[in-house]
């Protein structure tokens, strides 16, 4: 039997760990701790899940005493991502298997820490890179596997985020890089991952351009220069354009969030998910543009944007062979306009282009949170002919480009990854 303490009960704890964990994979796994520095958290989580109500709660200073009490065999860490490193290190001290959500830690540093400390450590870090899943995914990944157009030359990923999804970066914590590191750390882990995955190289070195442009106090929208703003509260809602673009004046409800679940937000302690964004103290980019050089030759064009009308990506393999492409419009429910179905279209060098349509699953980040949570809680398929499971390595090389792309765009040039690693070899 496995048994797992969880150290942040966050939404993304509830939803995506917790819940299947009891529903689904309970014979072979056992939630036997838990841990938060918020109590109300705690009560909610008891209220959420009745079944939990024997299991002792714990704050974080109390990590060595849980493990001692619990006999606990695996860490489950979906705390602020800044508190991610405390947990990890402290877990593979007692030689506990880690399972990460992403980003693994917010600065290659640590990063470089958690490798280290795995090396001597009996335990195992696992990061929850559940977008690898995605049926899309993991079938780019097998054309590539196949040969299906040679070697990688180039990558273009653009990716597109819209102002219900963005603005939710910009109203909690992950506003300040302190906390998480900036977005092209805490969000663009997911899409530098996916390429270092897909293509099966190890970045070397960025150069990125970033800046601040729809959110913060110069942000076109903002109604005024006043401060301490929550859309709650706000006396100037009815003038904002971004409240009133998913809010109407009679509607009661408040201003949406796309990662906390409606009304839980008022049972945590000092927690408010709907501060203005056009704070001045927002010190995050909101736009991206960057090209990572590869260890075999492999060039990406990347760029993300956290404000626009729509939610998805296009992206773009190019091989010596030939080229694959694809389009994803995501949340179609918010889209108000038609979109085309999500294919892969293959273009050989030489031949006729291919459609492929893509089987699909249900569950969440496009049916691959079932997936990883199979492998997580079951063991990895045996079935499977390539290797998709995230290790610290993966984790660590995500979030130095991440970190890459923000210091190159403040310093205005090349940043080096083993640098930032300090030239760590993984052995």
């Amino acid at each position: 039997m496995n048994r797992i303490v969880v150290c942040g009960l966050s939404n993304r704890a509830m939803q995506m760990f917790i819940k299947p964990i009891l529903t689904k994979y309970s014979q072979e796994n056992e939630i036997v701790g838990l841990l938060d520095l918020d109590e109300k958290r705690v009560e909610l989580l008891y209220e959420m899940f009745p079944e939990l109500a024997s299991v002792p709660s714990y704050r974080p200073e109390q990590f060595p005493e849980m493990i001692a009490q619990t006999e606990a065999t695996t860490v489950i860490v979906t705390s602020r991502d800044d508190t991610h490193v405390d947990y990890i290190l402290q877990g593979l001290k007692f030689d506990l298997d880690i399972i990460c959500e992403k980003p693994m830690v917010i600065t290659s540093h640590d990063a470089r820490r958690v490798m280290e400390a795995e090396k001597t450590s009996q335990g195992k870090v696992t990061v929850a890179f559940n977008y690898r899943y995605n049926p899309f995914h993991r079938k780019i990944k097998e054309l590539i596997l196949e040969g299906k157009i040679g070697k990688v030359t180039s990558i273009d990923l653009n990716w597109y985020i819209d102002t219900y999804h963005g603005a939710s970066y910009f109203k909690r914590w992950n506003r300040m890089r302190k906390h998480s590191g900036g977005l092209s750390v805490h969000k663009s882990t997911h899409h530098f991952d996916l390429v270092n995955w897909w293509i099966d190289q190890k970045p070397v070195e960025v150069f990125a351009y970033g800046d601040l442009h729809y959110y913060g106090k110069n942000g076109e929208e903002n109604p005024s220069q006043i401060d301490n703003r929550y859309c709650g509260t706000c006396k100037e809602k009815l003038i904002c354009n971004y409240y009133n673009r998913w809010n109407n004046r009679t509607n009661s409800v408040k201003v949406k969030d796309n990662h906390i679940k409606a009304g839980v937000e008022e049972k945590y302690t000092n927690y408010r998910p709907d501060a203005c964004i056009f704070d001045h103290e927002i010190e995050i980019e909101d736009t991206y543009v960057a090209t990572v050089k590869y260890d075999q030759g492999a060039l990406l064009s990347y760029s993300i944007n956290f404000s626009l009308p729509y939610e998805g990506y296009r992206l773009a393999v190019n091989g010596t062979k030939g080229r694959i492409e694809t389009q994803e419009f995501h949340e179609l429910s918010r889209i108000p306009f038609p979109v085309p179905e999500q294919t892969i279209d293959y273009f050989p060098l030489f031949g006729s282009k291919e459609s492929i349509h893509v089987v699909q699953n249900e569950g969440g980040h496009g049916g691959g949170d079932p997936l990883i949570q199979e492998d997580l809680f079951l063991g990895i398929d045996p079935h499977r002919s390539y290797e998709i499971l995230a290790g610290s390595e993966a984790g660590a090389y995500s979030i130095a480009v991440g970190e890459g792309v923000w210091k190159s765009s403040k310093q205005n040039q090349p940043i080096r990854i083993d640098q930032l690693l300090e030239n760590y070899i993984y052995e």
